[in-house]
């Protein structure tokens, strides 16, 4: 096998495992741990706490560990975090939350930059376009990746349906659930009871299994890697401060098209988040039951997993303006049907559409807002994936900061006002590329390209 593509698929089948645990948990939280906002609040702490990471850090541990012992050294973050559901409280899911947060940056910002270096190194050699290259491992990796959603959602729904204490939702609880919600803790009155200890500490052991068996598969078979823009031996060894650092980060808002694609990245977080915190809880749980969350969320996945792919394989034709137009028109139709949709559980295909639709328009929000990243700010790689993560951050700490404090239906309302002030922000983006390079001809095989980043999902 190329050792190129074997080192891609070490790190997507590592970022599979990892994020079966992750992506299950951060699903369930809102549901599972509800007693006073516990679960919202402590994924908005993690992502609060991911915004410093990625003021501070990526740089400094990739340059001072390199990639491959970055991103092994920051999933051990996530695993702390799956061991503080053991025993969920503020004393024990805040701190994990947090060094979860502290993590997260230098994780993606390692497996972007080692990929984009791969993907380049592999254009160079076989005379290809770098950004098409790109593009196909970071399709694979998606593919790979967002199918983490389908087995962590699977296991937890599989276990959650042992339980045998469902209860029968009355009519006067459905009216509220959905976009008008009561803004009662309607998770333990409908669907069904809070699962037993038992179920919820084997459901927690897998996730961890899982999560120690990403850290040895990245230690026992991921190449250190170095980046083809060569450091000297002392700027390796020099490791920069923590203000050199930040300055660094922040160095990429005197770039006018990063300050315009802050609304977009952050849509990303406000997006993701409505999904995981309100859609699963609201929707779902009220109307359906806690063991439901898994199945949905699984449709949300899979779908996710195969457009990742198939936008990843057809940018080079259709181009990126006509995706995003795409995602634009899929989501704001479902952010109006949700507005107008009364959830009940005879209508439970209905529930499935709604994730089905959402995971198209992620998959390319998540593809190609990354990849745009990547071919405008491919000289500093580091610094614009580490604002990519620290705005994208602000995006899920604001969604899940006023998830219990307002109705679903504003929040509807503000997920559509920043997706049109994003569109708007891209097309300005869009406009003074090609006002700066009219009549460019397609790259050469010398062309650099950034890397291109998930998100989802953390």
């Amino acid at each position: 096998m190329e050792r190129n593509l074997k080192n891609v698929l070490v790190i997507s089948f590592g970022f599979l495992l990892l994020f079966t645990a992750y992506g299950g948990l951060q699903s369930l939280q809102s549901s599972l741990h509800s007693e006073e906002g516990l679960g919202v609040a402590s994924l908005s702490v993690l992502y609060a706490a991911l915004i410093l990471s990625s003021m501070f850090l990526p740089p400094v541990l990739i340059k001072k560990l390199g990639c491959k012992w970055t991103i092994a050294g920051s999933m051990c973050c996530y695993i702390a975090f799956s061991l503080g559901n053991f025993y969920a409280s503020w004393y024990t899911l805040i701190p994990t939350s947090v060094i979860l947060g502290l993590g997260g940056a230098p994780l993606w910002s390692a497996k972007c930059t080692y990929l984009t270096i791969a993907g380049n190194s592999y254009a160079e050699k076989a005379g290809k376009n770098g950004k098409d290259i790109i593009n196909q491992y970071f399709g694979v990796f998606f593919l790979i990746f967002q199918s983490s959603g389908i087995w962590g959602n699977l296991i937890s729904s599989l276990i959650f349906s042992q339980a045998s204490n469902k209860v029968e939702i009355s009519e006067e609880n459905l009216a509220c659930c959905g976009a008008y919600d009561c803004m009662t803790d309607t998770t333990n009155t409908t669907g069904s009871a809070e699962p037993s200890n038992s179920l919820i500490y084997t459901l927690l052991g897998i996730y961890t299994a899982s999560g120690v068996l990403a850290v040895l598969l990245i230690v026992m078979f991921l190449d250190q890697i170095k980046s083809d823009q060569a450091e000297t031996e002392k700027e390796i060894l020099e490791t920069p401060s923590f203000w050199s650092t930040f300055l660094a980060t922040f160095q990429q808002l005197k770039d006018k098209r990063q300050c315009l694609l802050i609304p977009l990245t952050m849509y990303s977080g406000f997006e993701q988040g409505f999904l995981a915190g309100d859609y699963t809880k609201t929707y779902v749980t009220c109307a359906l039951g806690i063991h439901y969350v898994g199945y949905v969320m699984i449709c949300f996945s899979a779908v996710n997993s195969l457009c990742s792919l198939l936008f990843g394989k057809i940018f080079q034709f259709t181009g990126r303006k006509l995706l995003f137009g795409l995602a634009t028109v899929t989501n704001t139709a479902c952010i109006i049907a949700l507005l107008l949709w009364k959830p009940h559980p005879k209508q439970i295909a209905v529930f499935f559409v709604f994730p089905a639709l959402w995971g198209l328009s992620d998959a390319i929000w998540q593809t190609q807002t990354n990849g745009l990243y990547g071919v405008l700010f491919e000289k500093h790689t580091e610094a614009a994936f580490a604002n990519y993560r620290l705005w994208e951050s602000c995006g899920f700490v604001i969604a899940f900061g006023y998830s219990t404090k307002l109705q679903v239906y504003i929040k509807l309302y503000i997920l559509l006002s920043v997706l049109v002030l994003s569109m708007v922000t891209y097309g300005v983006v869009e406009y003074l590329e090609a006002k700066s390079s009219p009549g460019t001809p397609p790259a050469t095989k010398k062309e650099n390209v950034g890397p291109v980043t998930q998100e989802t999902h953390m």
